[in-house]
C-alpha cells in the first residue's frame, strides 16, 4: 500500500493494483477499478515514484 494525503489533509492507505487512472485536472484525480475516485495532494509524478518504489519493495521480497 502507498500513503497519499487526500484534499482534506487526511492520509490514506490505497492499494496501487487498484489504480487505473491517475490525472491532474489540475487537482490530482485517482480513479480505481471500483469506480471509486479520489483527488489526492500529490502530484501524477510524485504517486508514480511511489507506485514505483511498492513494486520493487514487493518484487525484492
Amino acid at each position: 500500500m502507498i500513503e497519499l494525503t487526500k484534499i482534506n489533509g487526511v492520509k490514506v492507505l490505497v492499494n496501487p493494483d487498484l489504480m487505473e487512472l491517475v490525472e491532474e485536472t489540475p487537482d490530482t484525480v485517482i480513479a480505481f477499478t471500483t469506480g471509486r475516485k479520489i483527488i489526492v495532494k500529490e502530484s501524477r509524478q510524485e504517486i508514480k515514484n511511489l507506485v514505483k518504489s511498492y513494486r520493487k519493495d514487493i518484487f525484492a521480497n
